[in-house]
C-alpha cells in the first residue's frame, strides 16, 4: 500500500472526494465534541437540571481522582529526574559491555528566527560545556533567509563574543565555522530558503533543510554511519545540562529498538523564570509538570518541542516541513510508517528553556495566548492519525482504538474540562428554574462541588512545592519576597487554565473545523 497519506496536512490535499470528505469529518470532530459538550451542558442545565447536577458531582469526583493520580505520577517522575541528575552518565557509558559508545555522533539542530545574541549565546555556551566528547558533536545553526541579515548578524556577534575573536574580514558564516570548528567536530550554518513550494515557514521546514544540508556537507562526505547518529532538534533557547548527551547516548545504546525510538527530555522553563510574569510562570511550569506526568506513562508519550531521534528517521520517514506541529507529527508519522512499531523513551532529564516574556505585560499576555493556541493546533494530528489508521492494515485494532481515544480525550479535556469544572456547577442554579431551586440537591450542590474542589487543591499544593525545587538561584536584585510570590502564583491557576488553556484550545479547534489553517507563529523571546 502506498504511504502517500503520510504527507497529508489537510483535507484539501486529497483528490478523491470521498476520501476528502472523511478527512474533513475528522477535522471537524474535535471542535464538534468540545462545542457540543459545552452546548449540551447549557441546554440540559435548563431542561434537566437534576441530571446535570448529578453529572457535575460525578465529573468533579472523577477529576479529583485524576488529579490525585497525576500528582502521584508527578512526584515519582520528579524523584526519578533528581536521581538521574546525580548519575555520572559518561561513566555508565564506559561500563557498557558490548557497544562502543564513542562511535555515537550527536547532530544538534538549532533553528533560529530573529532571536538576539542574549538568547543564542547561552545555548552555545551550554553545548560547549557538555561533558560528551566534542569531537562527536556536529552543531548546526539553522537560520532563515526570510529573517534577512538579522540572523547572520547574530551569528557573527556570537562568534566574536562567545569565544575568541574571529577575523572581522571573514563572512559571518565562515567566521563562526572557523571558531566553532575548534570546539565541536563540525559546525555548520545553514540558511533555509524562503518560498519553497510545498513548505510553510516555520520550525519544521527549517529543521528538515538543516538536516539535509548537514547530510550533504558533513555526513555524506565523511561517510558517517547513519545508525550511529542521533539528531537533537532543539529550540534556540534550549540549554542542556553537561551530562545530557551522555544520558541520551546511554538510552540510545540500551534501547530495545534504538532506530525506532525517539527520546524525550523534560522541558523546564528556567532560563528567565525569575523575570517572567507570574501567570507566565504558572503556565510554563504547568507544562513542565504535564511532561513529567507523561514520562511516567510512556505508552502515551509523544515527542514535544526539544527532543531527539535517530538520523535514519530523516532518511526513511522524512521530517514534516509543511505544517505547524512538526514536533508531535514526526512521532505519529513514524508510528504509521512503521505500522505501530515506534515509541518514545522518557529520559527523566531536564533541558532548560524560556518562559514566555515580552517587553511589556500586554504583549506578554498576547504572546502567551498565541503560543498556547499554536500548541493546541496539535489537534491537526487527530484527522491525520484517524485517517492513517483507516489506511493502515497492519496496526492492531486495539492499538488504533487506544491511541485514538487517548488523543481525542486529551484535546477534548484541554478545551472543556476547566470550563465545566469552574462554571458548570452554577448553571443548574442559574437557569434550572424554580422547581429545581427548591430541591435539596440545589441547596447542597455548591457545597458538594466546593468541597470536592477544595480537596483537588492537593494537586496545586504539590505543584507549588515541587516547583520550588526547580528554581535556579535567585538573581541579584530580587528580595526574598520574590520566593513567596513563587508560591502565591499558583492561586492564578484557575484563571490560566481557562484564559490560556480552554480558550486557545477552543480557538484552535474551531479554526480546524472551519478549515482556517494556523500558520507557524514564532514566540518572541526577550531577556532582562
Amino acid at each position: 500500500m502506498s504511504n502517500d497519506y503520510l504527507n497529508l496536512v489537510r483535507a484539501q490535499d486529497l483528490k478523491n472526494p470521498k476520501e476528502r470528505l472523511i478527512y474533513r469529518f475528522f477535522e471537524m470532530l474535535p471542535a464538534a465534541l468540545s462545542l457540543g459538550t459545552l452546548g449540551m451542558a447549557i441546554i440540559l442545565s435548563w431542561l434537566l437540571p437534576i441530571v446535570v447536577a448529578i453529572f457535575i458531582i460525578i465529573f468533579d469526583i472523577y477529576w479529583l481522582l485524576r488529579i490525585l493520580y497525576l500528582s502521584f505520577h508527578q512526584i515519582v517522575s520528579w524523584r526519578q529526574m533528581k536521581r538521574n541528575l546525580k548519575i555520572d552518565w559518561l561513566e555508565k557509558l564506559n561500563q557498557l559491555p558490548t557497544r562502543n559508545w564513542e562511535n555515537i555522533y550527536h547532530l544538534i539542530i538549532l533553528p533560529m528566527y530573529k532571536e538576539g545574541i542574549e538568547i543564542v549565546r547561552p545555548t552555545f555556551l551550554a553545548l560547549a560545556n557538555s561533558e560528551y566528547p566534542k569531537d562527536k558533536m556536529i552543531v548546526v545553526l539553522a537560520t532563515e533567509e526570510r529573517a534577512g541579515e538579522e540572523d547572520q548578524k547574530v551569528a557573527k556577534e556570537l562568534a566574536e563574543t562567545s569565544f575568541h575573536l574571529a577575523p572581522r574580514s571573514a563572512s559571518p558564516s565562515s567566521a563562526i565555522e572557523k571558531e566553532f570548528g575548534k570546539t565541536f567536530f563540525r559546525f555548520l550554518i545553514t540558511v533555509h530558503p524562503q518560498n519553497i513550494i510545498g513548505e510553510i515557514a516555520g520550525r519544521g521546514s527549517n529543521v528538515a533543510w538543516a538536516v539535509k544540508e548537514a547530510k550533504e556537507k558533513i555526513i555524506g562526505p565523511l561517510k558517517l554511519p547513519h545508525q550511529n547518529i542521533i539528531v537533537s532538534g532543539f529550540d534556540i533557547d534550549t540549554k542542556v545540562p553537561a551530562q545530557y548527551f551522555s544520558c541520551l547516548a546511554f538510552h540510545y545504546l540500551t534501547a530495545k529498538k534504538p532506530l525506532r525510538t525517539s527520546y524525550q527530555p523534560i522541558p523546564v522553563y528556567n532560563n528567565n523564570i525569575w523575570d517572567a510574569p507570574a501567570f507566565s510562570r504558572v503556565i510554563s511550569t504547568s507544562g513542565t509538570f504535564w511532561q513529567m506526568m507523561q514520562q511516567q506513562r510512556p505508552e502515551q508519550l509523544v515527542t514535544y518541542s526539544s527532543h531527539s531521534m535517530p538520523f535514519k528517521i530523516f532518511e526513511e520517514v522524512g521530517y514534516p516541513s509543511n505544517l505547524v506541529s512538526d514536533d508531535s507529527r514526526i512521532f505519529w508519522r513514524s508510528f504509521l510508517y512503521y505500522n505501530g512499531d515506534y515509541r518514545v523513551i522518557p529520559l527523566y532529564y531536564p533541558v532548560s528553556m524560556d518562559a514566555v516574556m515580552a517587553k511589556n505585560l500586554p504583549r506578554t499576555i498576547i504572546n502567551q495566548y498565541k503560543q498556547q493556541r499554536r500548541w493546541a493546533w496539535g489537534a491537526e494530528n487527530i484527522p491525520y492519525l484517524f485517517y492513517g489508521f483507516l489506511k493502515s492494515k497492519k496496526i492492531s485494532l486495539f492499538e488504533k482504538l487506544r491511541h485514538s481515544l487517548i488523543v481525542l480525550e486529551g484535546f477534548w479535556s484541554w478545551a472543556t474540562a476547566a470550563l465545566l469544572i469552574f462554571f458548570l456547577g452554577w448553571l443548574p442554579l442559574m437557569i434550572g428554574g424554580e422547581e429545581f431551586n427548591i430541591t435539596l440537591l440545589s441547596y447542597n450542590l455548591p457545597k458538594i462541588t466546593s468541597y470536592i474542589m477544595t480537596l483537588a487543591m492537593i494537586g496545586m499544593i504539590v505543584s507549588a512545592i515541587v516547583s520550588l525545587s526547580f528554581l535556579p538561584p535567585r538573581p541579584p536584585g530580587y528580595s526574598r519576597w520574590k520566593n513567596l510570590s513563587m508560591v502565591l502564583q499558583w492561586l492564578l491557576l484557575p484563571l490560566t487554565l481557562i484564559g490560556f488553556g480552554a480558550l486557545p484550545a477552543l480557538d484552535a479547534q474551531i479554526r480546524l473545523m472551519l478549515s482556517k489553517p494556523l500558520g507557524f507563529w514564532v514566540t518572541e523571546k526577550t531577556r532582562k
